[in-house]
């Protein structure tokens, strides 16, 4: 290979997470359409649009829970397109859901302490004795407290607000000490003071990780994101800021005026 070529191929010392040719197809169906996202170090990127662009079977393939039919996916420079979601988390690229996924009967701080279970390996060292797992339990405390919720720390999970469940999920998943963190419509089913609550939050845990979010509230992308992807019928439609992006006549067309919030 020659040195020119080795040095188109080679990754941008600010991108993080970089697909080219993304595809998936379903018997046929083509739900993600040879898409190309560069994602930059340090950024909150947003990927949104109507109902079925693909917007979440490109998350899920960019997080490996749906294998790519076509098209490579790097991190850090690294290619993880056929490595499975349990590695990549490892190297620090995590996801939270759409749906919030806690142990309701457990306390905010157990399940946090159990997420940093996780980090030590496969077996979550159940078999441990309680004086190493209460060792676990002062870095749990900075996790609950990095996302707001010291005042709910005995608090069983099942019995927080609907954000505030959402706030203890991302606390689990900074557990895992990820260098990117994906999070999936963060605002989904929420009240307006939780919007600005969580908004509020990836803000501040944004400081020294990078994001990128599937969102439909617009006044949330609008607000919180340094860049934009559209997707419509499985491709990209346009990118860049949001001032530019809400302009563009394409996307006002196919998502800004199909209504979509």
């Amino acid at each position: 290979m020659s040195a020119a070529m080795t040095q188109q191929n080679a990754p941008k010392a600010d991108v993080i997470l970089s697909a080219r040719g993304l595809t998936k197809r379903f018997a046929g169906f083509v739900a993600v359409n040879d898409v190309d996202l560069d994602v930059q170090r340090g950024s909150i990127h947003a990927l949104i649009g109507p109902n079925g662009a693909g917007k979440t079977t490109c998350f899920n393939l960019l997080t490996k829970f749906l294998q790519p039919s076509a098209g490579t996916i790097t991190l850090n420079g690294r290619d993880i397109t056929r490595m499975p979601s349990a590695d990549i988390a490892r190297l620090g690229l995590v996801r939270s859901f759409q749906i919030s996924a806690v142990f309701p009967k457990l306390s905010v701080l157990e399940n946090v302490r159990i997420a940093l279970q996780r980090r030590r390996g496969d077996s979550f060292d159940f078999w441990r004795s309680q004086k190493v797992l209460h060792e676990l339990y002062a870095e749990a405390m900075e996790r609950v407290d990095e996302v707001g919720l010291s005042s709910f720390t005995h608090e069983t999970a099942g019995e927080l607000s609907y954000g505030r469940k959402r706030a203890l999920e991302i606390a689990t998943t900074l557990a895992l000490e990820p260098e990117m963190l994906l999070l999936d419509e963060p605002m989904a089913g929420m009240a307006q003071e939780d919007v600005a609550r969580i908004s509020a939050l990836i803000r501040k845990i944004a400081a020294n990780r990078t994001i990128l979010m599937v969102e439909h509230n617009l006044s949330v992308v609008a607000d919180l994101s340094d860049r934009i992807t559209v997707l419509a019928r499985g491709q990209v439609l346009a990118e860049g800021p949001y001032e530019a992006v809400s302009k563009d006549p394409r996307v006002i067309d196919a998502y800004i005026g199909a209504g979509h919030e």
